[in-house]
């Protein structure tokens, strides 16, 4: 439709400048026809003779002499016993006036008004001023509306054309697009596995398929991980669920042998870990959900030495950290990763812990390395799935949530950086890194705890 629209527009533009400038041409063409024939009629005239007949030129066949009183003193066999062409006469200053005169039979008559010279009025016409008029009937093209009666139908054929082959191509090139639409209106979330079809070539429809597979891919996984992680989440809350219960079972059915405190401490601990899990599991959705957390500059070095000494007292935590790092962020939320990668650290290290903050690449970067066993490097990234602990975790703290490292990466990724486990010479290192808000400069390097 927008396509028939812009071509109407278009071609009207163009018919209605055509149509101006067939009829100037014609009309401009017809009026030179004329001044020729007229003048060369002046120039027969003798003085003493009587007029001379004219000599029709081309289509000009209508030729008069008219005097001061309008009355028709000479004329073209065309034109005898025609009553005076037009009234028409130049203006001052100049010897010709061109226009158009109708009859009241319908007839029109392009008319070319001319004065003969001085010279011929005095000689010829003993000073009195004569005006011959010399015309031909209005071309049938020119006469009423016709010229743009036939304009007008030619746009209105050619839109139509237009229209009805873009309809056509409209429907055969968008073919594709509606087998794609059928196939995806198929698709259910019980069943991802299903792809559109792919056109074949490399036009923007083979792309558009082949991006809808790769986000049905996606959600597919997605779906996949999600109900994984619901499966998941079920276990991790039915063991402590299961616990609890055991307990009360027990205290319930043998109150003489249970001892009321330790069933309560026991039911306090289990609690609490249920407590952990839900906290966390909600800081995750949270973070997935893209809720906006205020964030304000910090600096980051700062933070680190605030936080690097609260979370281990087993072994020896040295920190190095650049002041004068700017990162735009949470307090809170940074506060959190130091505390899990600190926790992690402290859980696996055998009897030293280094913290280091500095900038490389226009970035803030902080390093957390433990003197522990390490990670083997086909673990290190399923370390920051939800739920995920190692045997030797579940060995150290059979209490966790197993969510602190895959919160620590969300808040990584919110923040526009990264968190992931690099190579060291002993033991495990987490790298976390956060883009700079402030621009390189030179200031004192560490501080040593």
């Amino acid at each position: 439709m927008a396509v028939a629209l812009l071509t109407l527009l278009f071609l009207g533009v163009i018919g209605a400048t055509a149509d101006f400038l067939v009829m100037d041409r014609l009309q401009i063409h017809a009026f030179r026809e004329a001044q020729r024939a007229a003048t060369d009629w002046i120039g027969a005239f003798r003085p003493g003779a009587p007029p001379p007949t004219p000599a029709v030129r081309g289509a000009v066949d209508l030729l008069q002499l008219v005097d001061t009183r309008g009355r028709v003193v000479a004329a073209s066999d065309a034109a005898a016993g025609m009553p005076r062409l037009s009234t028409l006469r130049p203006p001052d200053g100049d010897r010709i006036q061109d226009g158009v005169t109708c009859f009241h039979d319908g007839g029109c008559v392009l008319v070319s008004a001319v004065l003969p010279p001085p010279l011929y009025v005095q000689q010829v016409w003993r000073g009195e001023p004569h005006v011959v008029y010399a015309g031909m009937a209005q071309p049938p093209i020119l006469a009423g509306n016709r010229l743009e009666i036939l304009t007008a139908a030619a746009i209105l054929l050619t839109t139509g054309l237009v229209a009805w082959g873009n309809w056509w191509m409209a429907g055969r090139s968008l073919r594709p697009v509606a087998e794609i639409r059928e196939a995806m209106a198929d698709i259910t979330v019980s069943d991802l596995s299903r792809r559109v079809p792919e056109p074949s070539g490399r036009t923007e429809y083979t792309l558009l398929a082949r991006t809808a597979n790769q986000t049905l891919a996606r959600l597919e996984e997605a779906v996949s991980h999600q109900r994984r992680f619901a499966s998941t989440t079920s276990h991790e809350l039915r063991s402590p669920l299961a616990g609890l219960r055991a307990l009360l079972e027990e205290a319930v059915l043998y109150p003489g042998e249970v001892d009321p405190q330790v069933t309560v401490r026991e039911a306090l601990a289990v609690s609490r870990r249920l407590e952990t899990i839900v906290d966390d599991l909600l800081v995750l959705a949270r973070l997935r959900a893209g809720d906006p957390a205020a964030q304000e500059p910090l600096d980051l070095g700062a933070l680190v030495r605030e936080e690097a000494p609260l979370h281990c007292d087993r072994v020896t935590i040295h920190v190095c950290a650049r002041p004068g790092m700017t990162v735009r962020g949470n307090r809170i939320q940074l506060a959190r990763i130091l505390q899990n990668l600190l926790a992690n650290a402290c859980r696996h290290a055998a009897s030293r812990i280094d913290v280091t903050a500095e900038r490389g690449d226009g970035m803030a970067v902080v390093t957390v390395t433990d003197d522990g066993e390490g990670i083997a490097p086909q673990d290190r990234e399923r370390v920051f799935e939800r739920f995920l602990r190692l045997d030797d975790a579940r060995r150290r703290e059979p209490g966790g949530s197993g969510l602190g490292l895959a919160i620590s990466r969300d808040i990584a990724t919110v923040h526009g950086g990264t968190l992931v486990v690099e190579d060291a010479p002993h033991g495990a290192r987490f790298v976390l890194r956060l883009p700079l808000e402030d621009r390189p400069r030179d200031g004192p390097g560490a501080a040593d705890g």
